[in-house]
């Protein structure tokens, strides 16, 4: 049995760690904030480029464009990872990683992109899997300079006939408690899910139909990347707030437990005290 000073110096050893994840619980709520309120910015404006292009590409309008080739024929493939730069966010860059070694089972020749310093780690130590590009270190300071670094990269290796077919792997922002693992197209651009609401008519283009969706297409990577890097830092901060508050609650009850024992102890080692005295008052008697 351990002695009062072990189980003592153990309980304040769990309320220090208690403290620290009770902070990065708050810290994680505070980022938590500020990105969902970028994302709400984000996403109707991504969409609506994104299902412009589609709509283009839906009409089998002749563009001149790579970003309108048919992703059934593609050749060499590129994979983005997104993770996170950090842990201690339960099972989010884990299960990230996970997609990403399916997808590259999938289509075995695929390059990768890392943007995350945990995806990074692992997919480094992959036998033969080429790293193309990493990105660390971008989460702690979200800006859209940083995207838009990465969406110049992007648009370079696709237009230079690098890469056939690019898509991204990241967790997608639903709540606090729920975020959901995405497979995504950047290029060339999807087909529409559905085509109910698009018109019929042909468009008029000015100042002509190339220079349009040139000009589109390079909003749509630029805000897309953007919208993914707020995406997956929001459901970053979440699962950290989830976790940590898993944490805070198991060492609550860790300290419950060990306080209850350190009270047994105590009150084993007060009664062993007062048999021991009571015996040698009798003896002397």
């Amino acid at each position: 049995m351990a002695n009062i000073r072990d189980i003592k110096n153990r309980i304040e050893s769990v309320k220090n760690t208690r403290q620290i994840t009770n902070a990065m619980k708050m810290v994680a709520a505070a980022k938590l904030q500020k990105s969902q309120a970028n994302i709400i910015k984000a996403r109707p404006y991504a969409d609506h480029i994104a299902q412009m292009l589609m709509t283009i590409k839906h009409k089998k309008n002749q563009a001149d464009s790579r970003i309108f080739d048919d992703a059934a024929k593609a050749g060499k493939r590129a994979l983005i990872v997104v993770t996170a730069d950090r842990g201690l966010c339960g099972s989010f860059n884990s299960l990230i990683i996970k997609q990403a070694v399916e997808y590259l089972k999938q289509h075995p020749k695929s390059e990768v992109i890392c943007i995350g310093k945990k995806g990074y780690d692992v997919l480094k130590k992959r036998p033969g899997l080429v790293i193309k590009e990493k990105y660390l270190g971008l989460f702690n300071e979200m800006n859209f300079a940083a995207s838009a670094e990465i969406a110049q990269f992007i648009k370079n290796i696709f237009f230079q006939w690098e890469y056939d077919v690019i898509d991204v792997v990241y967790n997608h922002f639903k709540s606090i408690m729920q975020q959901i693992i995405t497979v995504k197209a950047l290029f060339p651009i999807p087909d529409l899910v559905e085509s109910e609401g698009i018109s019929v008519l042909d468009f008029i283009y000015e100042p002509s139909m190339d220079e349009v969706v040139a000009e589109l297409s390079n909003k749509y990577i630029n805000v897309e990347i953007w919208r993914i890097m707020l995406e997956s830092s929001a459901s970053e901060q979440g699962a950290r707030m989830t976790a940590m508050d898993s944490a805070t609650d198991n060492a609550s009850e860790l300290i419950e437990s060990l306080t209850l024992n350190y009270n047994m102890v105590r009150q084993a080692a007060i009664t062993k005290e007062i048999i021991e005295i009571a015996s040698g008052a009798e003896a002397l008697s």
